[in-house]
């Protein structure tokens, strides 16, 4: 087998400085303190695949973009070409691809968000080669991802049959403003397995209750880490404030500490206890990993966590996930956790 390796290395920089994306914020991300997140997740997937498959033939880009992941794997790839520029670009990713094509590749696997799917399928054009992704953005729309790096390791190495599926992108800006619009980019081939996720479908049912039983039970001098998405915004309308949409806002006896919070604004603001609430992503079941970086292994231990969610969305669930960066962390988290439905009502779910 033969597999081509591209990596953003700047995907994902910009989320757990608050910046929802690195979509033309790369300088202001590093600005931020923002560090890279895509090469480790590399080295996680390629790791997972030299142990799956130790005979695979491994072509890469040079450099930051797939060559240094694939040597810290353990791994001695063709390099098939280097960018031009220290700062890599859409069009590095897409020559990448095309090498790989001409090369005669049986998957292009790529590391990076929507954005880096996107420009992958464009480059494919309408090929069968497949391509697979490992998630390193923020955002992650397209159900051309694997639920975490190892796993996109083992599919890699094992899979025996493709399906169509669908790349999506969102428009950055509109994101920061609270707006999220999923547009059809491609379709693409994608290698067929349990551990490839669905694209974001929006759960149903209301949630009122559930925001009422999460304010109800507020405690003196917690301080309440509050997730991004519809169902915790309802919880933050609960407690007497409009919240940031798209955010992570941070909430004390009555007083909005941060709003719209990077991990660092986040960490500066909590106290002594903390209770961080999060909902799964519908289709997903992501807890921690999806939309939320800022919520990062170094908040998330500090705080309790309060897992928030409609009866309907659950029901399309089966399974809740985490993919935090952190292995021993998504470790600790893994078991059966209660899920608030309703006011006083709590359904037993399990973290895979």
């Amino acid at each position: 087998m033969r597999i081509g390796v591209v990596v953003n290395p700047v995907a994902g920089m910009g989320g757990r400085v608050g910046l929802k994306g690195t979509d033309g914020k790369v300088e202001e991300a590093r600005a931020r303190g923002a560090q890279p997140r895509a090469p480790e997740r590399a080295r996680r997937a390629l790791s997972a695949l030299r142990a799956n498959a130790p005979d695979a033939e491994i072509l890469s880009y040079g450099g930051p973009m797939g060559e240094s992941a694939a040597r810290e794997a353990g791994l001695d790839p063709d390099v098939v070409g280097r960018p031009d520029d220290e700062e890599t670009t859409a069009a590095d990713t897409k020559r990448a691809v095309e090498a790989f094509l001409d090369r005669g590749v049986d998957l292009v696997l790529f590391v990076g968000g929507d954005g880096t799917a996107a420009d992958v399928a464009d480059a494919l054009g309408g090929s069968e080669t497949p391509m697979l992704g490992v998630p390193a953005g923020v955002k992650v729309y397209s159900s051309v991802f694997a639920v975490s790096p190892e796993d996109a390791g083992e599919v890699a190495a094992a899979f025996d049959r493709t399906e169509a599926r669908e790349v999506m992108d969102i428009d950055e800006d509109d994101y920061r403003a609270g707006e999220v619009r999923p547009e059809l980019r491609a379709v693409a081939r994608v290698p067929v397995a349990d551990d490839l996720q669905s694209s974001k479908q929006l759960g149903g049912g209301t949630v009122e209750a559930l925001a009422a039983g999460v304010a109800a039970e507020v405690e003196p001098g917690v301080t309440y880490v509050l997730g991004p998405g519809s169902t915790v915004g309802a919880v933050k309308r609960a407690l007497g404030f409009e919240g940031s949409p798209l955010g992570v806002d941070v909430w004390r006896e009555g007083e909005v500490l941060v709003r719209d919070g990077s991990e660092a604004e986040i960490l500066d603001a909590l106290g002594e206890r903390n209770v961080v609430v999060v909902s799964p992503i519908g289709g997903q079941g992501f807890v921690f990993g999806r939309g939320n970086p800022q919520l990062s292994p170094d908040v998330i231990r500090r705080c309790d966590v309060e897992v928030v969610a409609s009866r309907a969305k659950l029901d399309d669930l089966g399974v809740l996930r985490v993919d935090t960066d952190d292995p021993a962390l998504d470790e600790a988290l893994r078991g059966w956790t209660k899920v608030r439905v309703g006011r006083f009502e709590r359904r037993m779910m399990r973290i895979d």
